[in-house]
């Protein structure tokens, strides 16, 4: 082996990848710390917008209260939000295929596997469906377009829902480090 400075080289970059693979961790527990709370923030966001159009609760209880506000005000944070998580849930996935995937597959944690899966999927049919949720939102204000606009935020709040709950029992499985 050659020598560099009285070291091995081989030592050297042993040294250099083990503080690599820590700064890399710590990347990736920072980017899933930010992941789970944007989603936090866009489960608020989407679950006030669905109580608002449903009107649950009277105007006095704490259900009505928490109802009782703008829906049209959350579209803009809800689109960019939704951006956010999908972006950082993309720099998130490599180390999820590789670091916590394959460890789920050899313990024979296939729901876990296929939790995920559904996951993505639901995350991507979400993602294609914000267009149409913007649209309608941004038009409020025609009333024939209402029944629809209920419906696309009340299945993009169920996506959401869905999503941040099997990301946070996949997440307590493998554990954050």
């Amino acid at each position: 082996m050659r020598q560099f400075r009285g070291t091995r080289f081989r030592e050297i970059i042993d040294r250099a990848a083990a503080d690599c693979n820590q700064v890399t961790r710590s990347v990736i527990v920072t980017l899933l710390i930010v992941h789970g709370l944007i989603a936090v923030a866009l489960l608020g966001a989407l679950t006030h917008q669905c109580a608002s159009l449903v009107r649950v609760g009277t105007r006095n209880s704490f259900a009505g209260r928490y109802a009782a506000v703008a829906p049209r005000g959350f579209v803009t944070a809800v689109v960019v939000l939704y951006v956010a998580e999908i972006a950082t849930a993309a720099l998130l996935y490599p180390s999820y295929r590789l670091d916590v995937r394959i460890p789920f597959e050899e313990m024979s944690l296939g729901w876990a596997v296929g939790s995920f899966e559904l996951k993505e999927h639901a995350g991507g049919i979400a993602l294609g469906m914000l267009p149409a949720y913007a649209f309608l939102w941004f038009r409020a204000d025609d009333v024939a377009l209402q029944r629809a606009r209920t419906v696309v935020t009340i299945l993009l709040a169920t996506v959401v829902w869905f999503d941040f709950l099997v990301g946070h029992v996949l997440n307590n499985l493998h554990g954050l480090g």
